[in-house]
């Protein structure tokens, strides 16, 4: 935890500032170009590949924009997840893409876990973030062993999780993603949802998503 701290301390800086300053955002132009626009640029991945599920041509696509220490993000996880999955994803309607906000040190080091635990397995990485999600209380308090822990039901050994959470070039791309979140996609919060282009800022029930699904499906 003590390699990455100072180094994401200052990617944080970077993003805050970003915030701050306001860049620019799309041009004012029709919502529904506007929507569109904002989909392609939410599509393609930056630095880090996308973990995703469902299938890449599903009708409806969903973006989470998340941080691994952020209770609602974990209440989204935990309660209305599942169902989403469930009655959407598993029968191929919504594509899932989960895309790392890190709010925190904590958060950063729980991602670049998740990741490591993958190992470009989305599956793999899907159940770590549950994992992580699960036991995000303890995680905050006890950092370092509650992630020792989760490492090794992933697997991993305690050599091989404090290598993961050494990985600079993974840091600055997660450092990287999240910047460009904030300059061009306006990410402030987590969590944040983007479903088919629409951005949609704060906690979701499954009621709410739910709806917006139907919606688009209709179309």
């Amino acid at each position: 935890m003590t390699v990455i701290r100072s180094t994401f301390a200052i990617a944080l800086s970077v993003t805050g500032l970003a915030t701050l300053a306001g860049f620019a955002s799309l041009p004012p132009i029709g919502d529904a170009m506007a929507q569109s626009a904002t989909a392609a640029l939410v599509a393609k991945p930056v630095s880090l590949p996308d973990m995703a599920i469902g299938p890449v041509k599903a009708p409806v696509t969903i973006t989470e924009y998340s941080s691994m220490t952020c209770p609602h993000c974990a209440g989204f996880e935990q309660n209305v997840f599942p169902m989403l999955k469930s009655k959407y994803i598993d029968t191929g309607k919504v594509r899932f893409v989960f895309r790392e906000f890190p709010l925190d040190l904590t958060a950063a080091a729980a991602s670049m876990l998740a990741r490591c635990i993958a190992n470009s397995d989305a599956g793999k990485y899907f159940g770590a973030v549950d994992m992580l999600f699960k036991q995000q209380d303890l995680m905050v308090i006890q950092t370092q062993e509650t992630l020792r822990s989760i490492g090794k039901q992933g697997g991993m050994t305690d050599q091989s999780v404090e290598n993961c959470l050494k990985d600079q070039a993974m840091l600055d791309k997660l450092a990287a993603d999240q910047k460009f979140a904030v300059d061009v996609l306006k990410v402030d919060a987590t969590p944040t949802f983007f479903i088919n282009g629409e951005k949609v800022k704060g906690a979701m029930s499954f009621e709410e998503m739910d709806n917006k699904i139907k919606t688009l499906l209709k179309k």
